[in-house]
């Protein structure tokens, strides 16, 4: 019997912070496409989040190791973190591509794929890896150009209603954020006093 070449997806992001949608998400997209792993990229820079000053991209992998603690198909890549200036994702895939055997899975939002034109080397992203694209809420599905829908994987995830930024907001307001983020990754939040949460002790 043929042995299918390994699978591995790519989930980009600023996880500021990673919460429990995430891994949700992570999880169905890992068990839909039977992924071997899944690797949890952070961003130091991204190429589309110039606007908004982000948290440290040590502690969002420290908080990210947290969270996915235990989980034996689940990974954190330093490789755009420890890279210098903003991170393109074409630049990224060619990396990997030749560290990692098999096939690449992109995973991304459905707004960041009506973005996706405006991207670096979109062609050369497709020609490195599938996109897996997870749409949100009741969104019709978007009409694509053939050679793109080709290399397109839609899922739909269970709906999570649940944002880094509203985490920050509730943080910032005082209210609970318990059960939105993983037990560990909130203590990590408390005790060194990230998105104005105050600090014990």
């Amino acid at each position: 019997m043929t042995r299918r070449p390994a699978r591995t997806g790519i989930f980009g992001g600023t996880f500021d912070p990673i919460h429990v949608g995430h891994l949700i998400m992570a999880d169905e997209v890992m068990s839909r496409l039977k992924l071997q792993r899944v690797l949890f990229m952070p961003a130091s820079r991204p190429a589309h989040k110039r606007s908004r000053a982000l948290t440290s991209v040590e502690d969002r992998i420290a908080m990210l190791r947290l969270a996915i603690r235990g989980h034996q198909g689940f990974a954190v890549s330093r490789i755009e973190a420890d890279g210098s200036g903003v991170s393109f994702t074409a630049r990224t895939l060619e990396t990997l591509a030749a560290k990692l055997p098999g096939e690449l899975y992109f995973i991304m939002g459905q707004d960041s794929l009506e973005e996706f034109h405006t991207w670096k080397d979109p062609e050369r992203i497709t020609r490195l890896a599938r996109l897996v694209v997870l749409p949100r809420g009741d969104h019709d599905l978007p009409s694509l150009d053939p050679s793109l829908r080709r290399r397109v994987v839609f899922l739909r995830p269970p709906r999570i209603g649940i944002s880094s930024t509203e985490i920050r907001r509730r943080i910032r307001r005082g209210l609970p954020v318990r059960y939105w983020i993983p037990d560990a990754v909130l203590s990590y939040v408390t005790r060194h006093g990230l998105y104005g949460i105050r600090r014990r002790g």
